[in-house]
């Protein structure tokens, strides 16, 4: 059974750093799936902050490009999402998603990023 654990979410101010983390378990096919961290803000509908393939491949949202960052250790089963010049807007839970090489997607229970003063 597939397992996405976050950690690393906390509360920072705005400007400030964060570094997100996603350990897989049970999948293998890990270094074959496309990775992803995704967010969702109070009534606000979940959204794509970043993914990543197979190879170096990476995908942004332009709100977000040329402050985060996306990376994987394959041999650690591991995602991890660099966070930097964080703003209000940035807050929000943020998961982290597999899509396995079948096209099936797992999901992370969330972890809570707050950018307040």
């Amino acid at each position: 059974q597939v397992q996405l654990v976050e950690s690393g979410g906390g509360l920072v101010q705005p400007g400030g750093s964060l570094r997100l983390s996603c350990v897989a378990s049970g999948s293998w096919w890990f270094s074959i799936s496309t990775m992803g961290w995704y967010r969702q803000a109070p009534e606000k509908q979940r959204e794509l902050v970043a993914d990543i393939g197979t190879g170096i491949s990476t995908n942004y949202a332009d709100s977000v490009k040329g402050r985060f960052t996306i990376s994987r250790d394959n041999a650690k089963n591991t995602v991890y999402l660099v966070m930097n010049s964080l703003k209000p807007e940035d807050t929000a839970v943020y998961y982290c998603n597999l899509r396995s090489p079948v096209g099936r997607a797992y999901w992370g229970q969330g972890t809570q990023v707050t950018v307040s003063s």
